[in-house]
């Protein structure tokens, strides 16, 4: 995939107000912990993640949204009429239909002729949206499109802890383990053509992306429901981490190779790289197989823990308010979703 004309003119966020330490969550797990003799600090000590953040409980999964939208109209001037898609692409939603993106559309006061719709796919959501957005403003069917997504952790982790003290085994504990990694925030995108005057400096310019694909692990990382008694389900989320991780990488290496390829880079090309926020192994293991030096990379993931499809375009937009991007340089997105799907992304910053 290659793009001439489309641009990235707005990263806005918003972070969950809960901060949740990972000794906070190590204390529900007490009789766990003393059943099998954990060391507390364990859970930071193999994550890297200190703390995440939630949302309140009483809170409205699209509220987060839409408060990250406005925050892009409102800083780029960019009117509602102007957007010709508002795609939706959290793991989390408000309900299964409408599409939860119809709720955030009305609040902005799109018109008749927006396009609105959800877009799933596990942590690469918001990056399938942007390609999605960057597709039809290609194609010269809008001008410009906005991506959004918000996602909560705090109810698939009470869930799973909870889980956990009631079956107590170390497989259990094992496969439980990522889902407590799990923080909540949200993200919107905005991508034009170019063509807007808008009350921002941020032009940056998407150059192509390359996806690859290994359905057959499919089974590796799963969240849904589970049949608990008759007419009663319960969600659940289990994750095979080791087998992930190792699968993952070995995805990411084909990808990278086929990015490069595609963009004619050399890796000594690229100057930054902003990837999914799963925690220290995994930052270690995909920068060390794909040759990149750490000191190119923006970690966020010690305080935001994972929040899905939210982590990669938070940490690209807190690199840039830090200083870390900076305008010209050679930026690639890598993303790496359960499914398995891998996603990565060359923009010029």
């Amino acid at each position: 995939m290659k793009y001439s004309r489309v641009f990235i003119n707005s990263l806005a966020y918003e972070l969950a107000p809960e901060v949740v330490t990972s000794a906070e969550l190590e204390y529900r797990l007490t009789p766990l912990y003393q059943k099998f003799r954990i060391p507390m600090g364990q859970l930071a000590a193999l994550t890297g993640i200190e703390e995440r953040r939630w949302w309140p409980k009483d809170h409205v999964l699209s509220d987060g949204a839409i408060v990250a939208a406005q925050r892009v109209m409102h800083e780029t001037g960019i009117a509602a009429a102007d957007l010709g898609a508002v795609v939706y692409t959290g793991v989390c939603r408000d309900q299964h239909e409408p599409a939860t993106a119809c709720r955030i559309a009305a609040k902005l006061g799109v018109l008749k002729n927006t396009a609105i719709y959800d877009i799933s796919n596990a942590c690469l959501g918001v990056l399938s949206g942007i390609l999605d957005i960057a597709n039809r403003i290609e194609l010269g069917q809008i001008k410009a499109g906005l991506v959004v997504s918000c996602e909560s952790a705090r109810h698939i982790v009470d869930v799973t802890i909870d889980d956990m003290l009631a079956e107590p085994t170390m497989q259990n504990y094992a496969q439980s383990l990522a889902t407590l990694t799990g923080g909540s925030g949200a993200v919107a995108v905005l991508l034009t053509d170019g063509s807007f005057n808008l009350a921002t400096d941020r032009n940056h310019q998407l150059l192509g992306a390359s996806h690859l694909s290994a359905p057959e692990h499919n089974n590796l990382c799963q969240w849904g429901l589970k049949e608990v008694g008759p007419q009663l389900f319960r969600e659940f989320m289990r994750t095979d981490a080791v087998t992930l991780l190792k699968e993952g990488v070995a995805l990411a290496k084909d990808t990278w190779e086929h990015f490069l390829d595609q963009r004619q880079w050399d890796i000594e090309q690229v100057d930054k790289v902003i990837c999914h926020q799963v925690g220290a192994a995994n930052q270690k293991k995909v920068l060390t197989a794909l040759n990149i030096p750490v000191a190119k990379e923006f970690p966020t993931f010690k305080l935001l823990g994972n929040m899905g499809t939210v982590s990669l375009p938070v940490t690209a937009a807190m690199a840039h308010d830090q200083g870390f991007l900076q305008k010209g340089d050679n930026v690639s997105f890598l993303g790496i979703g359960s499914g398995l799907n891998c996603m990565m992304l060359g923009l010029k910053w």
